[in-house]
């Protein structure tokens, strides 16, 4: 495994992380509203925060702001690095049969039998009659059918089989992608200008009409209405850099791109505060002004591109080594992003009594829900079936679970260490 395929690795490794983070503090934004919304009332608000609490911290909105710029494009362009070798390599029709079972299954099975248990402290927080069979009730009265962050697998799907279909009646064009993508990889500016104007260009039209966290919702695909084209062009450019492989170009372990990590890093702080400021002066301008809306959409699509390459650019120059605790995370991705909605909203149901600082909580269910989600990532990897379905072959019950088990034990113990310290804290004030 070359320095690239280690550093990919890790990142992917930091970006479940950050998945389960962002779901995480959710509760505790500080721009929620007071009160938790009714289970039943229009537009379901719930979908997007599904527990509010009385303990907020602001903190926790700008960490989540910063997050919504950039992780769904990177993980979308992540997704695609492997793609165009992979149909290659299997052929069309394996391909689509393994992302239909490796995809598809999981997306029915999950959100038609664990979407509803992970919701049901929602409608206790709120409902009269806080048995199951009246929550099941209210449930299927729901004209739509709440999917989580299950949204991003059908959509993987989707863009797996346009791939598929490029490859079968166009592969031309797919080739060159791959040429164009290869050509630019050598100079990361040029790259990033010309991968900045499409991604602008597909993001500015829908953006006139439905702001970034709008969404569209029939029955269980739920769509953030206008990134879908954005989320489209990462996948592509992933599918265009990794068509000649990820250990040259753009991604190479020691090219330009990570030995420039300094001005990436610094152009993505500078974008996204950009961002933030416009969208302020955009929210508080009356009438609405359409040059103010337009120039914050060109400053988001900028800082979702400059984050994503700052991103690239660290974990290229830092983290092309082999980690073991980052490599049975990234192993074990997908299946803690399939769980870990469960664990998090149960556990933000269970500490909304409990009088401590928003931070402690925040630290408490990320530590609790990653702990308990990789652990049963661990425990589904033993399941023949699900451990085929869900893991590849090459990994599937073949990592030894002892070191990564006392990784487990250690990151669980971290709640408990901010809860005592933050009760601590708060006795003395």
């Amino acid at each position: 495994m070359g320095g690239t395929s280690r550093a990919l690795g890790n990142l992917r490794a930091l970006t479940i992380l950050l998945v389960v983070s962002f779901h995480s503090v959710l509760a505790y934004l500080g721009s929620q509203p007071d009160v938790q919304p009714a289970f039943d009332a229009p537009p379901f608000s719930w979908r997007a925060v599904p527990i509010i609490d009385h303990e907020r911290w602001f903190g926790f909105d700008i960490y989540c702001a910063f997050q919504y710029v950039f992780l769904m494009p990177l993980m979308f362009f992540l997704s695609g690095l492997f793609v165009w070798r992979s149909i290659s390599r299997k052929g069309v029709r394996i391909f689509l049969y393994d992302r239909l079972l490796r995809i598809g299954v999981p997306f029915v099975l999950a959100s038609a039998l664990l979407m509803p248990l992970a919701h049901y402290p929602v409608y206790r927080v709120t409902a009269s009659d806080p048995s199951w069979s009246a929550f099941w009730a209210n449930w299927l009265a729901l004209p739509l059918w709440p999917a989580g962050p299950l949204w991003f697998l059908w959509q993987l799907l989707l863009l797996d089989l346009s791939a598929a279909a490029m490859f079968r009646f166009a592969p031309g064009l797919g080739e060159r992608l791959g040429g164009i993508s290869g050509n630019l990889g050598s100079s990361p500016l040029r790259y990033f200008l010309g991968f900045l104007a499409v991604s602008t260009l597909a993001y500015l039209p829908p953006a006139v009409f439905f702001k970034p966290w709008e969404w569209s919702q029939f029955g269980p695909f739920s769509v953030m209405t206008g990134r879908i084209l954005q989320f489209a062009v990462y996948f592509f450019a992933g599918l265009g850099l990794g068509a000649n492989g990820i250990e040259q170009g753009l991604l190479e372990s020691d090219g330009k791109l990570a030995r420039q990590w300094r001005y990436w890093a610094g152009l993505a702080v500078a974008a996204f505060f950009a961002w933030l400021g416009v969208t302020a002066l955009a929210m508080n301008s009356q009438p609405p002004s359409f040059l103010i809306d337009r120039v914050t959409d060109i400053l988001f699509a900028l800082s979702s591109a400059s984050a994503c390459f700052a991103f690239l650019a660290v974990f290229l120059h830092f983290a092309s080594r082999p980690v073991a605790v980052a490599r049975s995370l990234a192993e074990n991705a997908y299946a803690i992003y399939l769980v870990h909605y469960f664990f998090v909203i149960w556990l933000q149901y269970f500490l909304l009594g409990v009088s401590i600082f928003a931070l402690a909580k925040g630290i408490t269910v990320f530590t609790g829900a990653l702990a308990l989600s990789w652990a049963t990532a661990l425990g589904l990897r033993r399941l023949p079936f699900i451990g085929r379905l869900i893991f590849s072959e090459r990994s599937a019950g073949a990592v030894s679970t002892r070191p990564v088990a006392a990784q487990i034990a250690m990151t669980a113990g971290i709640a408990g260490s901010a809860v005592a310290q933050s009760s601590s804290d708060e006795r003395r004030a």
